[in-house]
């Protein structure tokens, strides 16, 4: 015993608060300590908790000690499994874990439960017996909320959650006033699905019954964040629950969605609309202690997911905007199902979002609505992790899990959250444990597919009705209050139903229109029109002196010097290639005081090493964005290599160009097919949301784009996709030869008065194509040429037309050139949509002696564009059209194979007797 006789002499909350220390972080502790705990632990686990070994360190320490380690072994055990034990399942049995928190698991048992320990210091309740501690550890960590946090690896986070959680054992405490608000809320969101459900009986609605908490608790938070100074919240939210939260938390008025329940016309013409569970708004909302909060809820697809990452990108746009100096203020809210928040994996990109420095968002609270059954699917079939939100845990986010029936828990677990998030700038997760009423629209019958639950559901009271007999058992209230309450709510829905019955017509008000009053909406035939893109040629100078030099007291690898010192040499030399188009482009809208913002999976310096953006010191790795250096009064220049991320990103950066228009916003893929993992953000979003939500966006998609026998992975950004989605006035497409081209095209995206989306396809071996260039006059008077003409055709002697696109181009050029052919011309098609039939129709009227016109293209007949032009342009039905055979594949993996087909076209465009069917 004499090895260990210093623990007689010191205190025992001493060690047991450093044991606790060491249980958390056992680095953070003094080395011999961490020693003797590690022996402890051995002897312990070893042997069981009353260790036998003559030699093992715990038959060595006097009782009394080895007794307050097994307490606060006891608390580490309710800390970390304790929410496996708690009572937040309304209407279902828990499953069983093991092993339990039973005093014996820890070498204690009920005799020791009237001892006096100083572990309890640990809960804050000071010395305390074993029986007062359980009873603490029990209200903090099984009760109504159980919490996950101990995986957390920051020790500040643990702790503050810690003393945070030891606050009332972690039980709400609220005031009359405030007890009955929460009453008030959850009368609302109980009422609301009560009155639609008689009123509209038969119409799917996604109600929000077993789950009404959310209201009050989405009330509680909005409030308490204005005394934060939270000035906007972005909110994404699908369909289940979202009418109760536009008309009770973000103001929407009742009767105009009962007009759209109603399903009237919309007073707008050219405008498709959506369904009213899927629709966005934007409102002010003055909290009670008299600040003013803008609220965003953003327009979702049934796409469940899908709206999460455009959410974080409103916000961080906000954020860039309108508070760089404190982020904070624009708070974004996502709130997820069960089953889509662990079966889709967009949630998981999203989440590896949150701390990156091109994406991060302060911190998002995200709240499940967690109905145990997805569709029909029990949540046993659903996911194969303990918990719906066991992705929280990829960025060590707290978890709070919490019955829904108990409001008072889930208001408290909220502004628990909204605390963390704004502590320390970092996500947190709620699983709000509830149920679905109905079948999963209203319409469905669940007793098919779960009939024990449903019949635990149907004898189940709702969260009002619950809290209501709480708080008359509580004195709070009594029952004609209730019935006051309700009353009053159905009165006022019954007047909001009267007048929407009077109005022929739904107006639907745009999202977020306040970010949009310098802009008008426009049609196809405004689309067409020729915009200013013009910038001096002294400008141009001054950019190009800028992006040319690197700072002389810095080491670069030389090869970089050489490349950026060749900006210069261009300019002068009047031959500006790709990368400078790019530069000159960004630089010139920065000079004009627009932002830009570039992202995607290797865009600093480009995947195929032209852009350069960013310039890297070589012995310390500091960053260089000349493109920064170029006035006082610049816009921003943001540019960030995303995670490997497809669909995430893109959701992010269509986000982020919805709430900042006046920014030039671009996503770049790494090769062009690599955007079909966001293929649901390009058919939900970036060709419908004009229709859907009268939603204008500016993003820029390039796409790397051009057959060099690369194989089928690398070759083509699967045009025929984009095109497809082509109507009417929804996007632009376009397919540029000439760098001058590219700069007026990106250059017209922001001069515009309008956004629309613009899909590119950028090429990869024209970066460097000695004749890819174009000249300084081009870029200083020129303007974006939706159609190309030969410049050195001579159209009497012209006998075969040829109108091409991109990259082909040049291919052909070589060709023609080869076989000394003056009989062809070639004309680029640059701008794909809207297609500008009338300078094609000039064009064939120009070539009166052709007969024979061309369609020419590099990918199969099934691919690329000549479907397209088809469809578009009725002329095209008399074309030839060269092309590769029709293949499933894009391109094939033999260079060989690949250089053959290849040839084949060419020589087919310049002689139809040629045999290209291969």
């Amino acid at each position: 015993m004499d090895k260990y006789s210093f623990l007689n002499a010191a205190h025992t909350a001493y060690f047991a608060d450093l044991y606790e220390q060491y249980l958390q972080n056992p680095d953070s502790v003094e080395p011999s300590w961490r020693a003797f705990f590690q022996g402890y632990d051995f002897g312990s686990e070893s042997y069981g908790m009353q260790g036998e070994v003559i030699e093992g360190v715990s038959t060595q320490i006097p009782e009394h000690v080895q007794k307050e380690f097994q307490v606060v072994k006891l608390i580490d055990g309710y800390r970390t499994r304790g929410h496996l034990f708690t009572k937040t399942n309304p209407v279902r049995e828990r499953r069983k874990y093991a092993p339990t928190l039973a005093l014996e698991n820890f070498g204690l048992s009920n005799s020791d439960l009237d001892t006096v320990f100083n572990a309890g210091e640990i809960l804050g309740i000071g010395a305390q017996t074993l029986r007062e501690i359980i009873k603490h550890l029990e209200n903090i960590y099984c009760d109504a909320i159980g919490v996950e946090y101990m995986y957390i690896r920051n020790p500040e986070e643990i702790k503050w959650i810690q003393e945070k959680l030891n606050i009332n054992d972690n039980q709400p405490k609220f005031s009359t006033d405030q007890k009955k608000h929460i009453l008030r809320k959850l009368n609302e969101a109980v009422s609301f699905e009560n009155f639609l459900h008689t009123k509209y009986v038969g119409q799917k609605r996604f109600s929000l019954e077993g789950g009404e908490s959310l209201i009050p608790a989405l009330d509680a938070l909005i409030e308490r964040a204005s005394e934060y100074e939270v000035k906007e919240f972005v909110m994404g939210m699908a369909h289940r629950g979202r009418l109760s939260t536009l008309t009770n938390i973000f103001g929407k008025s009742a009767k105009d969605i009962f007009s759209e329940f109603d399903g009237k016309d919309y007073e707008q013409e050219v405008f498709d609309g959506d369904v009213k569970y899927h629709l966005g708004w934007t409102s002010d909302r003055e909290t009670e202690n008299g600040n003013k909060i803008n609220l965003n809820i953003a327009p979702n697809p049934s796409h469940l997911e899908t709206v999460g990452a455009v959410v974080e990108g409103i916000t961080r746009a906000k954020q860039d905007d309108k508070y760089p100096e404190n982020p904070s203020q624009v708070l974004p809210i996502v709130v997820h199902g069960d089953a889509a928040i662990s079966g889709q994996g967009l949630v998981y990109e999203v989440v590896q979002m949150a701390q990156l420095e091109g994406y991060k968002t302060n911190g998002t609270i995200h709240i499940v609505v967690n109905n145990q059954v997805g569709f029909t699917t029990n949540y046993l079939d659903g996911r194969s992790s303990t918990y719906c939100t066991d992705v929280g845990k990829v960025t060590l986010s707290p978890v709070l899990h919490v019955n829904a029936d108990d409001a008072e828990a889930v208001v408290h677990a909220m502004l628990f959250a909204l605390d963390f998030r704004m502590q320390f700038k970092r996500d947190v997760f709620i699983d709000l444990l509830g149920y679905r009423k109905y079948g999963h629209n209203e319409g469905d019958e669940p007793k098919f597919t779960q009939p024990l639950l449903y019949k635990a559901i149907a004898k189940h009271k709702n969260p009002r009705d619950i809290y209501a007999a709480k708080l008359i058992e509580q004195g709070v209230i009594d029952k004609d209050h209730v019935l006051k309450l309700e009353q009053d709510y159905k009165t006022k829905l019954e007047d909001d139903l009267e007048d929407s019955r009077k109005e022929d017509k739904t107006v639907i008000t745009p999202f977020m229109q306040n970010e949009w009053t310098d802009y008008i909406t426009v049609e196809e035939d405004k689309m067409m029109k020729p915009i200013d893109t013009t910038y001096s040629k002294e400008g141009l100078e001054k950019i190009t002196k800028v992006i040319s030099s690197l700072p002389k007291d810095k080491k670069f690898i030389r090869k970089i010097e050489r490349l950026v010192q060749s900006r210069q040499t261009m300019f002068d030399e009047n031959k500006l290639d790709w990368a400078m188009a790019e530069h000159l482009a960004y630089g010139s809208l920065l000079e004009e005081g627009h932002d830009v913002r570039i992202s995607g999976q290797d865009v600093e310096r480009g995947t195929f090493s032209h852009r350069h953006a960013v310039v890297k010191v070589e012995d310390s790795e500091e960053e260089i964005v000349l493109l920064n250096q170029l006035s006082d009064k610049q816009g921003k220049f943001f540019i960030y290599n995303s995670l490997l991320s497809e669909y995430g990103v893109v959701g992010f950066d269509y986000g982020y160009a919805m709430a900042s228009p006046k920014t030039l916003t671009i996503w770049e893929a790494q090769f062009g097919d690599f955007s079909n993992g966001a293929q649901i953000m390009l058919d939900q979003y970036i060709s419908a949301a004009e229709d859907k939500w009268k939603l204008q966006n500016g993003l820029v998609m390039l796409l790397p784009h051009g057959y060099e026998g690369q194989g089928a992975e690398h070759s083509s950004a699967r045009m025929e996709r984009y095109l497809q989605l082509c109507a009417k006035d929804n996007m632009y497409v376009a397919d540029c030869t000439t760098p001058a081209n590219m700069f007026h095209l990106l250059r017209r995206q922001v001069k515009a008065k309008f956004r629309k989306p613009l899909i590119v396809f950028t090429p990869k071996s024209l970066l460097r194509h000695p004749l890819c260039v174009s000249t300084v006059d081009e870029f200083v008077n020129g303007s974006f040429q939706m159609v190309i003409d030969d410049k050195n055709a001579n159209a009497d002697k012209v006998k075969t037309l040829v109108f091409v696109t991109g990259k082909f181009y040049y291919d052909l050029l070589e060709e023609q050139e080869k076989l000394g052919r003056d009989d062809v011309a070639l004309v680029r098609i640059e701008q794909l949509f809207p297609l500008p039939e009338q300078e094609i129709k000039d064009i064939l009227s120009k070539y009166k002696n052709a007969n024979d016109v061309v369609w020419a293209q590099e990918e199969p007949r099934n691919m690329g564009a000549y479907s397209h032009i088809l469809m578009h342009l009725e002329e095209a039905k008399t074309f030839r059209a060269a092309s590769r055979r029709a293949y499933g594949a894009p391109a094939a993996g033999s260079s060989v194979r690949s250089k053959k087909r290849h040839q084949e076209v060419i020589d087919y465009v310049f002689d139809k007797t040629k045999n290209n069917q291969r």
